[in-house]
C-alpha cells in the first residue's frame, strides 16, 4: 500500500514537474474560453437549447456504452448533420457573439486616440437627451432612442428616413410628437446626432420576458440582444422610463438617474461591459420626476 502511494506521489510531481509555461497559459485560455461561453448563454434561450444538446450528447454515450445497437445508429446519424442545424438554431446568437468579438477590439483601439475634449463634447448631447426624454415622460408619449455604439446598425437605419441632425431636446420631441409621421418607429442616435427616425427594430423572442411589456419594449430589448447599443423606451401608457442593454432590462429611471447612467457608459473610464446583470424588474409606481435641471 505504501509503495503504491509512493508511486503516486511520484508520478503526481514528474507530472508537475513537467508542465511549461505554454502549457499553463494553454489551460489558462481554454478555461477564459469556456467561462465567456457559458456567461453568454447563462440568460439566453441558448441556454435551454444548449441544455437539449447536452441532452442528446449524453444519451448517445450512453447508448453507445449500453451497446443499444439502433440507439446508437440513430443518435449518431443525427449528430453527422447536427452540426448545420446547430448554426440555423443558434443563429442570433452566434451573430451577436461575433459582432461583440469584433466590436470590443475596435473599440478599444479606438478609445486610444480618445482625448478629454471629446468626452467632454457627449456630456451636453446627454444633457440634452435627458432634458428631452423627461419632458417626454411628462407628457406620456412613447419613444424609443438608440444610441448606437461600436455595432453599426446600417440595416436598421434602411427601414428610416434619415434625418442627420442635430441632437437638440425640441428635435427629440418634435420627431416622437403623436401627430409627427415618424413618431411610432424608433430613433437611431449616431455620433451624437439624430441620424434616422421611423425605423423598424427587430422584437425579442426572450420568452422570460414580463408580459405586461409592450411591442416598443420588446423591440428596444430586442435590437440591445442583436448589439450592443444602449437602448432608452419611453411608456406611452405610464410615462416609465426604461434602458435596456445587452438583452438585460430596467425601468423606473428619472432625468437624474438617466443622466448618471448614460455618463457612467459614454463618458467615464469603463472598467466593465455595460451594465451589471439586471433581470426584467417592473416598478410599478410612476418614478418620481427628479427637479434637478443643471
Amino acid at each position: 500500500m505504501d509503495e503504491n502511494v509512493m508511486f503516486s506521489w511520484s508520478y503526481f510531481v514528474e507530472q508537475m514537474r513537467s508542465i511549461t509555461v505554454l502549457d499553463i497559459l494553454d489551460i489558462l485560455l481554454v478555461a477564459t474560453l469556456l467561462y465567456f461561453v457559458y456567461a453568454f448563454i447563462r440568460d439566453r434561450r441558448a441556454g435551454k437549447l444548449a441544455a437539449g444538446v447536452a441532452l442528446l450528447v449524453a444519451i448517445m454515450l450512453l447508448s453507445s456504452l449500453a451497446g443499444l445497437s439502433a440507439m446508437s445508429f440513430i443518435m449518431t446519424n443525427l449528430f453527422q448533420v447536427g452540426f448545420v442545424a446547430l448554426v440555423v438554431v443558434f443563429q442570433p446568437e452566434l451573430r451577436s457573439a461575433l459582432e461583440k468579438v469584433g466590436g470590443e477590439p475596435l473599440k478599444g483601439l479606438r478609445n486610444i486616440g480618445e482625448n478629454k475634449e471629446a468626452q467632454g463634447a457627449v456630456a451636453p448631447n446627454i444633457k440634452e437627451l435627458c432634458r428631452a426624454v423627461d419632458q417626454l415622460s411628462r407628457d406620456r408619449t412613447g419613444a424609443l432612442i438608440v444610441l448606437e455604439r461600436s455595432t453599426k446598425l446600417g440595416d436598421i437605419i434602411k427601414s428610416g428616413v434619415t434625418v442627420n441632425a442635430d441632437l437638440t431636446s425640441f428635435m427629440i420631441r418634435n420627431v416622437f410628437y403623436n401627430g409627427a409621421p415618424l413618431h411610432d418607429g424608433a430613433m437611431i442616435v449616431r455620433g451624437w446626432r439624430i441620424y434616422a427616425a421611423g425605423c423598424f427594430l427587430p422584437l425579442s423572442s426572450n420568452e422570460s420576458i414580463i408580459k405586461d411589456l409592450g411591442t416598443r419594449h420588446r423591440a428596444g430589448i430586442g435590437i440591445s440582444e442583436e448589439s450592443d447599443a444602449v437602448v432608452i423606451i419611453v411608456s406611452e401608457e405610464t410615462g416609465t422610463v426604461s434602458m435596456a442593454i445587452g438583452g438585460q432590462f430596467k425601468r423606473g429611471y428619472t432625468y437624474s438617474s438617466l443622466r448618471r447612467e448614460l455618463e457612467k457608459l459614454f463618458v467615464e473610464p469603463q472598467t466593465t461591459k455595460g451594465m451589471p446583470r439586471i433581470l426584467p424588474y417592473i416598478n410599478k409606481k410612476n418614478p418620481k420626476q427628479d427637479s434637478d435641471r443643471t
